[in-house]
């Protein structure tokens, strides 16, 4: 096929649609088009194979001003599928087998395309000017409608903003080049299970035993007052650099993290402002960006929002304080699942995500001090599902002592842990348990249960509860060689017990 000076094919033109040449009405102006870059795109296509494949990544029919030439767009892919020439005889014979051919003009319109085309080198340059005009049309459109809607008596603006957000959403995903929307997120299946399931450094524990992972959100729940943002805080300090260890488990540094202090904003900043020191201000300005109050919206009605929000601060962290007051109804699956979308989109954009969340309240049937489950957490079970690690907190507001349990693991599992708060620090630390036989080693006259409680304990009278928790490891001891045991004289209940020699020995 000859290639010359590009010029607007005129001649054999397809029949029309009134309502695509010209404005959509009296008075209106033409939408976007380019109707000289849409017949270089498809004349070069039926030049070589090569334009076809450089071209399909950029357009989708639809992108087409003119209907007859999204008809000749349609069969130039089925041909190229079929490994088929695309050159005008091959157009015309399978627009024929369609009945299409009289539609778009004919064979003679088809010959009149591939003689104007300025040649096969630039048909991406102007795909790409054909898919800019598509994008200005959907955005006319979604601009129309939303004129329409804000005119209707009794018109929601919530509704509408989510409405408007979704439509530009949508817009914006067809809106792009390169692989095209429908490719830009898929992976071949070896890219799959050697990238996304290799394995990455843990953003807060090690390999073994992970409290949040890279990738995955990480969900910290419990009643108010057992020191959620204490944790979280120290969390944000470390991802900032400031620390190195949280909970005695190293926590990798990130770059900026957005703190989304929307439950009882003073509060969080009385309890943050614990953690920092005059020197920080440098770092805090640059790295910290806080959200105090209400967002917006709730993400159940824009689930981009969080995603958006994490772009426009330069947020590679983000920590929402708290659930409750990010989601419309936490009971409603609906709602639930779309919080869930905002979550993953967040973590698809390649940012981290901790939440801090609510428990259920107490019920008469609980077990007290049974390990804390799943069903615990407030809300639908999407919460959890969608969650990368779920850790739980129970005890009392303002407890200086509190149990960690994790509910869902990531690796290995962590604790239960005790945790101790600092109230006036605002750090916490893992309370390490004694070991009953070092302190029995220790003791040269041996131990009763009771003067073991009272060790472990730091009570000069211990409970009851703690003396037979002492008594049973000292029973443990005894029932494993490591321990002997006599009877205290003088008609005394108690049984002192004392380390064994062969074991001391050994151990030292």
């Amino acid at each position: 096929m000859p290639q010359g000076t590009f010029q607007p094919a005129r001649t054999a033109s397809p029949q029309t649609n009134s309502r695509f040449d010209a404005g959509e009405g009296p008075g209106l102006p033409m939408p976007p088009h380019h109707l000289e870059a849409e017949q270089a795109v498809l004349g070069a296509c039926m030049y070589t194979a090569v334009a076809v494949d450089a071209v399909r990544p950029i357009l989708q029919a639809a992108d087409f001003y003119r209907p007859a030439h999204a008809d000749i767009w349609r069969s130039v892919l089925s041909l190229r599928d079929e490994g088929s020439p695309t050159d005008p005889i091959a157009l015309s014979e399978e627009l024929g087998r369609i009945c299409a051919l009289a539609r778009v003009g004919g064979a003679a319109y088809l010959h009149t395309l591939a003689s104007a085309t300025p040649g096969p080198g630039n048909c991406d340059y102007y795909a790409e000017i054909v898919r800019e005009k598509a994008e200005l049309r959907r955005l006319q459109a979604v601009a129309v409608q939303t004129l329409q809607q804000s005119g209707v008596e009794g018109a929601d603006p919530d509704q509408i903003r989510a409405h408007l957000q979704s439509a530009l959403e949508t817009t914006a995903g067809r809106g792009v080049s390169g692989s095209g929307r429908l490719g830009r997120f898929a992976v071949d299946g070896w890219d799959f299970v050697s990238e996304y399931g290799a394995q990455v450094p843990p953003i807060w524990g090690t390999p073994e035993q992970t409290g949040w992972a890279s990738g995955e959100s990480m969900m910290l729940v419990g009643p108010p007052g057992v020191g959620k943002s204490t944790i979280a805080h120290q969390l944000v300090m470390a991802r900032l650099g400031f620390q190195r260890l949280v909970l005695g488990m190293p926590v990798t540094e990130g770059r900026r993290v957005l703190y989304l202090a929307m439950d009882r904003p003073p509060q969080i900043a009385r309890a943050l402002r614990r953690l920092v020191q005059p020197e920080d201000e440098e770092i805090l300005r640059d790295r910290l960006v806080v959200w105090a109050g209400p967002l917006p919206t709730t993400l159940d009605r824009e689930p981009n929002l969080l995603a958006e929000l994490a772009a426009h601060h330069d947020a590679d962290t983000v920590v929402i304080d708290s659930i409750k007051d990010i989601v419309g109804k936490l009971t409603d699956d609906e709602a639930v699942g779309a919080y869930n979308r905002a979550r993953q989109q967040l973590l698809r954009s390649g940012a981290e995500l901790l939440e801090l969340h609510h428990q259920r309240k107490a019920t008469a049937d609980a077990k007290p001090g049974g390990r804390p489950t799943l069903d615990r957490v407030y809300g639908t079970t999407w919460f959890t599902a969608g969650a990368g690690s779920v850790m739980i907190l129970s005890g009392g507001a303002g407890n200086t002592v509190v149990e960690l349990h994790h509910a869902k693991t990531v690796t290995g599992e962590i604790g239960p842990l005790t945790v101790i708060h600092d109230h006036q620090r605002g750090t916490s630390r893992v309370d390490v348990p004694l070991d009953p036989y070092q302190l029995l080693r220790d003791a040269p006259d041996g131990l009763t249960s009771k003067e073991l409680a009272a060790q472990m304990t730091g009570e000069s009278d211990p409970s009851a509860k703690d003396q037979e928790k002492a008594r049973r490891a000292l029973k443990t001891l005894y029932e494993a060689g490591q321990a002997t045991k006599d009877q205290e004289p003088g008609g005394s209940r108690q049984v002192r017990y004392r380390a064994r020699a062969r074991h001391m020995a050994a151990v030292s």
